[in-house]
């Protein structure tokens, strides 16, 4: 019975490493966002939190061990806003500070800093970030790790959203339906990167009008309030007289969930493809003429002779249906399994792919 040996692996010929990126695509619909599981406001797969300041949108209601978690759903303003100082003497102001503090905590994490007063930026409607073109009112889609994996493909990423106001069945008429995307983003340009990772522009079906941006990485939609298809004037805002309450009134009016109820309804449906990626080691496992002709396994041998032989002059001939990769201190690290025994005898040689994904 042959004494186990190992051969070493040349670094510099026998290994190598991939990156292979697989995508799938993910549409969420407005059935479920909108709450299929209850009735509004109190849908049993949106879950409010007692400190009110975002919605978390599951596929079946959220107290079900099979619920999985889809994104989760907020809105902020800048202090600088028209809806944050000058709406104080005309409107109600619902948790006026934590709309302000939304809006700086996903600046500073996405965007960062500038200037050296280390002022938080402002989200732009543009690639340059010279602080022009500035989104001070925003919608949030924090969208799950589940579903975007790695990161969203960029190009992939759209959302068809409502422009109605509150009083005509949540916006969704086909006259009032918009179409944002990212279609002029790809993996070769129209995206800028940021310390948040890199984010594209959704632009409305023009393909010219800036609506919002798409964190890739980070899995994170933000679109400007003008997406919906509001204006700042002071009698949109603030008066309630004709039953008209848009997106940029529940801002003001409205506390966070009480908006990210009226935005859910606005949203008919998000489609994108999520990114997985794979690294791979792959290491050439070569088994010379000479090595590797008998087996090591008790059962090769009966009564002290080789089963495979029936005269002491035949070739010697064992079948390989497993690789080990030790250390260089013997360990084992790891097991392939071929899918059939592989043939081996003195007479031909193998070269082995053994491919390690993490």
């Amino acid at each position: 019975m042959a004494v186990a040996s190992y051969e070493m692996l040349d670094a510099s010929k026998d290994v190598t490493t991939t990156r292979t990126l697989l995508h799938e695509s993910i549409p969420l619909t407005g059935t479920i966002i909108s709450g299929t599981y209850g009735t509004f406001p109190d849908e049993g797969n949106i879950k409010n939190y007692t400190h009110g300041q975002f919605q978390s949108v599951y596929d079946y209601p959220y107290l079900s061990s099979s619920a999985n978690h889809i994104f989760d759903l907020t809105i902020g303003y800048d202090e600088g806003s028209p809806l944050s100082a000058s709406s104080a003497t005309t409107a109600s102001t619902s948790q006026q500070s934590k709309k302000i503090n939304m809006y700086n905590q996903f600046s500073q994490v996405l965007l960062g800093y500038t200037g050296s007063n280390n002022v938080v930026r402002k989200f732009e409607l543009d690639l340059t970030l010279d602080q022009t073109g500035s989104m001070s009112e925003c919608v949030f889609i924090n969208l799950s790790r589940l579903i975007t994996k790695d990161q969203i493909k960029k190009g992939t990423f759209k959302i068809v959203i409502g422009t109605g106001s509150w009083a005509t069945s949540h916006g969704l008429a086909a006259n009032t339906v918009k179409t944002l995307s990212d279609a002029s983003a790809s993996d070769t340009g129209g995206t800028t990167n940021t310390i948040g990772g890199d984010y594209g522009v959704l632009y409305d079906s023009t393909g010219s009008v800036p609506r919002g941006v798409i964190f890739y990485q980070a899995g994170i939609a933000v679109l400007s309030t003008s997406s919906f298809g509001t204006s700042y004037s002071t009698t949109q805002f603030f008066s309630d007289s004709s039953g008209y309450k848009s997106i940029d009134r529940a801002f003001v009016s409205s506390s966070i969930t009480g908006t990210c109820d009226s935005v859910r309804h606005r949203i008919q449906n998000i489609t994108f493809n999520n990114t997985t990626e794979i690294n791979s080691t792959i290491y050439f496992c070569r088994v010379p003429h000479n090595k590797y002709n008998y087996s090591s396994n008790p059962t090769y041998l009966s009564a002290s002779t080789i089963r495979v032989k029936s005269v002491n002059t035949d070739t010697p001939v064992a079948y390989i249906t497993t690789i080990g990769l030790y250390s260089s201190n013997s360990e084992l690290l790891a097991v392939a399994k071929l899918s059939e025994p592989l043939r081996k005898d003195p007479t031909n040689e193998l070269t082995l792919r053994v491919r390690l994904d993490y």
